[in-house]
């Protein structure tokens, strides 16, 4: 029996009731494309006519030691989905970390040790769990059935799949075309993510849009190893701050969930008023009928600065508490008429006179003294309330407030 003929045979078989449209309609909520929407369909009335949670996959590779808003797009689906009773499975690609994934990539990405892995790994879930419910989640990690595979069972999966197939990819035929190197352990990537599937027996697996490959292969290799092939949900990329680039941490870009409440909000507050609509898109819990409203309202002539406020409290809200929420507006508020926040972290440093850009470094108000001096150069560094733009001043023992950029402040005691 062809697969259409299947599908059609147990559609017949199990009615589509309002609980099935529904939970259609909270599966596709702002997704980029959902495939194949019919076969989910018969998957989500299965599902509820023999109360049989299907199982939604979820792979993240631990790439560094924080997630991000960007992350929580796909998170917050897993949520939704685990909302209406199906198992959903958060996979940690500990194996798979250590190939490198070069989806959108024009060169070959370097893969991670074991040791960055582990330390990177430890954050993911905990950090995960801000959003998903502990207590529903099966948390798995790839290392489980890659490793055992050895080298004769990579070579068996990799006979199920082929070159051909493989230069469909997109960075792959660019890179090739171009004459960028591509090396053989690249191939792995999709094929071991894949296999993840055939190892779950997932019925949906999520991924950004650049994904959308990877989660193809899943869906193939299932049907090679006698399995029902999942569905693949792809969700949009959310853009960083900047407005231009998808959430990074390599692009200084991002929003990370880990941040504090000020620093959260005021991040939330500098996005454009046109970016802030996607936001509330992937990133809001809000009807999307409510969403709508808040546009019509700007059309007609509302500050959308009031909605933003209302964004950003709502994500602050989420990751720490309301009371958090409410100070970080009012914080935000004071420094929007040039004052100073109340709980500024204070520093002790040693070492005066001491540079002012290993100054900002020391005092935790910028990564590295290379971000100081692009502050220095664009007159983003204040010190007790006056602009400095000296790269090579030195700063003597004393007591001051430093502020770099909008939001970041210290009081710093240098000796």
């Amino acid at each position: 029996m062809s697969l259409d003929k299947e599908n059609k045979t147990e559609q017949a078989k199990y009615p589509i009731t309002d609980q099935v449209l529904e939970a259609l309609s909270v599966t596709k909520r702002a997704c980029e494309e959902l495939l194949v929407e019919s076969e989910w369909l018969t998957k989500l009335a299965r599902s509820e006519a023999t109360k049989t949670p299907l199982r939604i996959k979820l792979g993240l590779d631990p790439t560094a030691p924080d997630i991000h808003l960007g992350h929580t797009v796909v998170l917050n689906k897993m949520r939704q989905l685990q909302d209406l009773g199906h198992t959903v499975i958060f996979l940690i690609g500990d194996f798979t970390s250590m190939i490198g994934d070069p989806s959108g990539r024009n060169a070959t990405r370097p893969p991670l040790t074991k040791e960055e892995i582990a330390v990177n790994a430890k954050t993911y879930y905990q950090q995960a769990s801000l959003v998903l419910d502990p207590s529903k989640t099966e948390v798995r990690y790839n290392s489980e059935w890659s490793d055992p595979l050895g080298a004769r069972g990579m070579i068996q999966l990799a006979a199920k799949y082929t070159v051909a197939r493989m230069l469909e990819r997109d960075d792959f035929t660019k890179r090739y075309r171009s004459g960028i190197p591509i090396s053989v352990h690249e191939f792995l990537y999709p094929l071991m993510q894949g296999y993840d599937s055939v190892a779950l027996k997932s019925d949906l697996e999520l991924g950004g849009t650049d994904q959308k490959f990877n989660l193809l292969v899943g869906r193939e290799l299932q049907k090679e190893y006698g399995q029902e092939a999942q569905c693949i949900l792809t969700m949009p990329l959310l853009v960083g701050t900047d407005g231009v680039d998808k959430m990074s941490k390599s692009k200084n870009n991002f929003i990370g969930i880990s941040e504090a409440p000020g620093e959260m909000f005021g991040k939330l507050m500098s996005i454009s008023d046109d970016l802030m609509w996607s936001y509330f898109a992937l990133l809001s819990f809000k009807p999307l009928s409510d969403i709508a409203k808040m546009k019509d309202e700007v059309l007609l002539g509302r500050n959308p600065r009031d909605f933003k406020v209302a964004l950003g409290q709502e994500i602050v809200e989420r990751f720490h508490s309301a009371s958090a929420a409410e100070k970080a507006l009012e914080d935000f508020n004071h420094r929007a008429k040039g004052g100073i926040p109340d709980d500024i972290p204070e520093v002790s440093l040693t070492g005066a006179p001491l540079g002012i850009g290993q100054l900002l470094k020391q005092a935790n108000l910028v990564p590295t003294t290379s971000e100081a001096m692009r502050n220095l150069e664009q007159n983003g560094v204040k010190i007790d309330g006056e602009t400095v733009s000296d790269k090579s001043l030195k700063v003597n023992a004393g007591t001051y407030v430093i502020q770099v950029g909008k939001r970041r402040f210290a009081k710093v005691i240098l000796t």
